[in-house]
């Protein structure tokens, strides 16, 4: 949900949200200040891989390659190659997308003095010795603080630091080296947590794991399949090393041609059976560690990881009456949930041996690789019976876990109408009424067009920025005077230490000097802001609305105009529309035509930061147009913005639509470098009910 602000954590929480994960480009100040200004639980991202983009506004591999972030399904199309260029130059190249990974030990003290309630450590598809180990590290260090918690936070540090260089016995690594071994993309950086400007965020020379650095090929014999290097970490038969994104596992280790199992740091060495492409000079790395692997493996071994449900039983095999089976959950998620299942057998009685109460048990209680294990099962069994086919208890069994199982998901899952998850494809819709409803989104304003000319737009979205700049005062003046003039709102708005005289002031100052019709909103927080004005509030695509229980929420929230997502396909929008009335159907917009922005950035490529900088060059307020150029020749205008800090990446592809099939009437355009030619041109396109086509443009995922 991209929560970012103290006014983002406050309406989660009046949704009803207790815990919030927020944004992890805060600092550590903007963090404080929020734990000390709301009571909601607040979780923080500590370790692990960044996204270069706010979450929840990446919409890159959604775009280009119909793979959503935003439903788990992301290609990660930012650790691929990247070409920063002007019109003019080529300024930058390599992953210029590829931020390093977040280590942030040094700052738990002050994030625990502060009271978060949780960290986070990422883990997706890393294997389970980078579990294991990052986990066991930040829980030695997180009781380490609590037990000096007295302590200033330099001592602390000191005392940290100490620590994370102590050479550990079972692995011979240290707590930062094992930290380094299990996963880095060339070391480590404190991402967004400290105020000053982080110039070491991104690591352009590769996208995945280095690992440790070992030395430079000295000498390579291609025949025998020799290596020699100097060490600079230790080595042993068995780990795995990466040179030129080769990987190798070491099965021959020799010091002055004698076989060693492992080398210690600063030893010459020859590593045998080596082939491929292979150079002097060349760099190699450890990627994994076969002694820290071992070390870490009881922590996941199967009797540790394996953790199994306690439940109870009852079961009744009586005479003349079918066979029961019911059991009850003991604690946690299945406490006081309980399953029955009735057999249509009977039992008979028993010519010769009767069935026992420990055959029975013996049968019910193989709950194998189930979750679940049986503390106790009560047998009531009546004498001198006998079940014809012992197998059933089996499946009896199977089939009451099976139910038990069911009953507790019944139980946690939201009753959501069946009505409303339906996605069959409606037949009985009208087509859109004639009178279409244009929004145009003036991206980048220009002073030598005239914007007078523009015809048949409803409403005029400016972009926020360019009320603070007095040179667009007169421009914005005469828009409010011949449209009805909407304050585009940034994504993100940051806690700013000058945050009451920028948002609450200015807009009041905005709203007071421009004739202004209302505000489109891009983050939940920008209610909070706006409250003080009795004006038109429309969401914009950025809150995410996949669906009408969203749009519910925000209808109730006083929003009168709700912007679908630009992920939704055609047969999810006429679904949407099934379970609207006429009039709530006529408060959707659909952005129809435009370059649609798919990454906000707390990321400078021009001035390779995170933040503005004295020493920066400002290349972001020159005219040039800059642009990424991805390895198939596709490029990404970016525009900088130094007022919030954020860049934006737009699509190399202008999403171009035919919404005539819909009911909706809204059409939003997005407007970039196009002339006043050129809009007109695009409005009256979809005025006739028509779409723009050709190379340049995209369906999306409509």
């Amino acid at each position: 949900m991209t929560v970012h602000n103290l006014e983002g954590v406050k309406q989660v929480q009046s949704l009803g949200f207790s815990r919030c994960v927020l944004s992890r480009e805060l600092t550590f100040q903007e963090i404080e200040n929020i734990k000390k200004n709301t009571d909601i639980e607040l979780e923080v991202f500590v370790h692990g891989a960044l996204c270069i983009s706010y979450s929840g506004q990446c919409l890159l591999s959604s775009m280009i390659g119909g793979r959503s972030g935003n439903r788990g399904l992301c290609a990660q199309p930012c650790r691929l190659p990247y070409e920063l260029h002007s019109e003019k130059e080529v300024l930058d190249k390599g992953y210029l997308l590829s931020p390093r990974d977040l280590c942030s030990i040094e700052l738990l003290p002050e994030l625990i003095k502060a009271g978060i309630d949780s960290f986070k450590i990422e883990g997706r598809m890393k294997t389970p010795t980078y579990v294991a180990t990052v986990t066991k590290i930040y829980r030695k260090y997180i009781d380490l603080i609590s037990q000096n918690i007295d302590l200033d936070n330099n001592s602390l540090r000191d005392l940290i630091n100490k620590k994370l260089n102590e050479k550990n016995k079972n692995t011979l690594l240290s707590d930062k080296e094992e930290l380094m071994q299990v996963f880095n993309r060339g070391e480590f950086s404190k991402g967004h947590l400290s105020e000053k400007e982080n110039r070491n965020l991104i690591f352009k020379e590769k996208p995945n794991n280095m690992g440790l650095y070992l030395g430079e090929v000295y000498t390579f014999n291609q025949n025998k399949g020799h290596i020699s290097l100097k060490l600079q970490n230790k080595l042993s038969i068995g780990d795995k090393i990466s040179i030129n994104s080769n990987s190798y596992t070491i099965s021959e280790l020799m010091i002055n041609n004698k076989n060693f199992t492992s080398a210690p740091l600063g030893e010459i060495v020859k590593i045998g059976r080596m082939k491929g492409n292979i150079n002097f000079k060349d760099k190699i790395y450890k990627i994994e560690d076969i002694y820290l692997n071992k070390a870490s493996l009881p922590t996941f071994s199967e009797n540790k990881e394996f953790k199994k449900i306690k439940i109870n039983g009852e079961i009744l095999v009586k005479k003349n009456t079918p066979i029961i089976f019911k059991v009850f959950g003991k604690d946690g998620f299945y406490k006081e949930v309980s399953y029955e299942k009735t057999l249509n057998m009977f039992p008979e009685e028993a010519i010769n041996k009767p069935i026992s109460k420990e055959k029975i048990l013996d049968q019910l209680s193989k709950t194998g690789s189930t979750e679940f294990e049986f503390e106790n099962i009560n047998v009531i069994l009546e004498d001198g019976l006998f079940i014809p086919k012992i197998s059933i208890l089996n499946e009896l069994r199977r089939e009451v876990l099976a139910g038990l199982e069911n009953e507790v998901m019944k139980k946690y899952t939201h009753n959501i109408s069946k009505k409303s998850i339906n996605y069959e494809i409606p037949t009985n819709l009208s087509p859109a009424p004639n009178k279409k409803n244009i929004s145009l989104l003036l991206n980048n304003l220009n002073l030598n067009m005239n914007y007078l000319d523009i015809q048949n737009a409803n409403k005029l979205y400016i972009p926020l920025k360019y009320f603070y700049n007095n040179e667009y005062f007169e421009l914005l003046k005469k828009l409010g005077d011949n449209f009805n003039l909407y304050v585009y709102m940034p994504i993100i708005l940051r806690d700013l230490p000058s945050k009451e005289n920028l948002y609450s002031s200015k807009l009041k100052n905005i709203v007071d000097n421009f004739s202004i019709k209302g505000f489109v909103i891009s983050h939940i927080s920008e209610l909070e802001f706006l409250k003080a004005f009795n004006l038109e509030i429309i969401s914009n695509y950025s809150l995410n609305v996949f669906n009408n229980i969203s749009i519910n929420m925000l209808k109730e929230k006083n929003i009168s105009t709700i912007t679908l997502s630009p992920e939704l396909t055609k047969n999810e929008i006429l679904n949407i529309e099934t379970n609207l009335t006429d009039s709530n159907i006529q408060n959707l917009e659909l952005i129809v035509y435009g370059n649609l922005p798919v990454m906000t950035n707390s990321y400078c490529y021009l001035g390779k930061s995170n933040k503005c900088y004295k020493e920066c060059d400002k290349k972001c307020l020159k005219n040039d147009k800059y642009y990424l150029k991805d390895r198939m020749g596709f490029e990404f205008r970016i525009l900088p913005d130094n007022l919030f800090s954020i860049t934006t990446i737009y699509n190399s592809k202008i999403t171009s639509i035919n919404p005539s099939d819909l009911s909706l009437n809204n059409y939003r355009i997005d407007i970039l470098d196009e002339n006043i030619e050129d809009i007109n041109s695009i409005i009256q396109t979809y005025l006739n009910g028509k779409r723009i086509d050709g190379k340049d443009y995209t369906n999306g995922a409509f």
